[in-house]
């Protein structure tokens, strides 16, 4: 009999697919390429989800955040995540953390229940604490690097933290990582030169980057697909 998972148990096999259902993954930001890992992952049977966020969605996100639509305005994201999640799969187990990650407040969260971490954050202070603590505990953790400012979905590439280059937001990461002794972190980043916006928003003094639909998604795609082939290897 065919169920919601039968096509991917023809892929990856019966044993594969009961190893997803049982892990519990921690997914840190629910933006442009968060929420697509959220959607792939939860359309991938894993069973259980931490979802961190403490953003509400705004009209600004429409343009790329799978979660926002004109009927989800100014909800949370991770109580319109978790809706969608248990509207894909009943059975899934999801527990909501509407906090902005940082390290003064990291000790809110119980790491050591986490089979894997993805991090799709953009403050660089909470990345590397996500980092310092996956490596400590010994858990699987990815990264996504920038992807604002970008244009070309095929510009992205998974490998170590210290092998990027051109990518801004990495070239922070390889210098704070390597004076905290982090030797190696997995991450999604693209060698596509940033594109130069049209004109220059400001929100709380900060820049705001320019966006398209077809880079985070694609970037959330590629971090599903590595969460999935770690967990079942």
């Amino acid at each position: 009999m065919q169920n919601e998972f039968s096509r991917t148990e023809l892929l990856i096999g019966a044993q594969a697919l009961n190893r997803l259902k049982t892990c519990h993954v921690a997914v840190f930001g629910l933006g442009g390429v968060g929420s697509y890992v959220v959607e792939a992952l939860t359309r991938c049977a894993i069973g259980k989800f931490d979802l961190i966020d403490n953003d509400k969605i705004s009209q600004s996100n429409i343009n790329r955040q799978i979660f926002a639509l004109q009927s989800t305005l100014g909800q949370y994201k991770t109580d319109v995540a978790k809706k969608r999640i248990l509207d894909i799969n009943k059975n899934a187990i999801v527990n909501t953390h509407n906090l902005f990650f940082m390290p003064d407040n990291s000790n809110q969260l119980n790491f050591s229940n986490y089979d894997y971490i993805i991090d799709a954050i953009d403050t660089i202070t909470a990345k590397i604490e996500l980092v310092q603590i996956a490596n400590k505990l010994n858990i699987p953790i990815i990264s996504s690097m920038g992807t604002g400012n970008k244009l070309n979905p095929l510009g992205f590439i998974v490998d170590d933290i210290y092998k990027t280059s051109v990518c801004p937001l990495a070239k922070v990461m390889r210098k704070e990582l390597k004076q905290r002794g982090i030797k190696k972190l997995k991450v999604v980043y693209s060698k596509e030169i940033p594109i130069t916006p049209k004109e220059e928003i400001f929100e709380n003094n900060k820049k705001i980057p320019a966006s398209i639909a077809f880079l985070p998604s694609v970037a959330g795609l590629i971090i599903a697909s590595e969460v999935v082939k770690d967990l079942i290897e």
